[in-house]
């Protein structure tokens, strides 16, 4: 808590400081995240941060807030576990491009489709940097790496694409470059009654010297400021949503309001949240001791 006991973003400052690249686009998404909870009056206590393996996913070692590291790929497995024994909690994961959409693609599709209520933040630098630049599933064709001297020849990944044919009810798009668009779309996200992603463009300074700042800076856009266009479209979010190159759209590109999230449509849960029951009560105390022995 601040000096003061007001919540502001001293709040969940962190006593680590991040080993993250001096301009890495890391910074502006934990910028954005504090000042999304400190809008949104959510305290440490009431979020859980999980999130996999790479340079962004050191990101709940750098706030002060509850969080887990998982194994590569599989945190939205663990978020979505953590948001049914808790429902009251506010789940967000913040994992990189390949942890969400290489190894970690099956449970980015099975996500998408049942819906719990969490937010993915993406951190998408097209790249692995944690093991020191090899391509990732949303590189550009072409793209060299010290691994691919070649040039990638497979086709990217569209975040979007994949997201709004598995039946994700909120997809958004928006760049580490600019953390109050960042910050806003985040607190939208958050504010979704069911799965909401948030691909987020960032540079990698060290090893992705092609999507940098001023390349962003010259193709980005926001679709809020079209009037013609129309967030609960799939139409829409598809025409824009596939829009990449001299034109990359961002902000909220699809949102389904009204689907029920996961979690209340599972049975176990009619009876309140998991961690409010007394299971000691439902269950042998003998058996108990002896499950407790086999993991001393």
């Amino acid at each position: 808590m601040s000096e003061n006991g007001v919540l502001d973003t001293k709040t969940y400052a962190s006593p680590y400081r991040p080993t993250w690249c001096p301009g890495c686009g890391d910074f502006g998404i934990l910028a954005a995240i504090k000042a999304a909870l400190v809008d949104l009056e959510i305290w440490p206590h009431e979020v859980f941060i999980v999130s996999g393996i790479g340079c962004g996913s050191k990101l709940p070692q750098y706030i002060f807030a509850n969080g887990f590291m998982t194994i590569h790929g599989r945190p939205l497995a663990v978020a979505t576990g953590a948001k049914l024994a808790n429902p009251d909690l506010h789940v967000l994961v913040v994992s990189g491009d390949g942890d969400s959409y290489g190894i970690g693609g099956n449970h980015f599709l099975h996500t998408c489709r049942r819906n719990p209520d969490i937010t993915h933040i993406v951190e998408n630098n097209q790249i692995y940097a944690l093991t020191k630049g090899q391509y990732s599933p949303t590189s550009d064709v072409g793209f060299r790496t010290t691994t691919s001297p070649d040039g990638v020849v497979e086709l990217p990944v569209n975040p979007v694409a994949v997201a709004l044919a598995a039946g994700a009810t909120f997809i958004a798009r928006s760049y580490a470059g600019e953390p109050k668009h960042l910050k806003r779309t985040i607190m939208a996200a958050m504010g979704h009654r069911g799965y909401a992603l948030v691909d987020v463009l960032q540079p990698c300074v060290a090893f992705n010297k092609v999507n940098t700042y001023n390349w962003y800076a010259e193709r980005i856009y926001d679709v809020a400021n079209d009037d013609t266009y129309d967030p609960t479209s799939a139409r829409d979010a598809w025409e824009r949503g596939t829009e990449w190159g001299d034109r990359i759209p961002i902000g909220i590109l699809y949102r389904r309001e009204g689907v029920p999230p996961y979690e209340t449509h599972v049975p176990a849960l009619a009876d309140g949240p998991l961690v409010d029951r007394d299971l000691t009560a439902r269950l042998d105390p003998g058996l108990l001791e002896q499950l407790k022995r086999e993991y001393v």
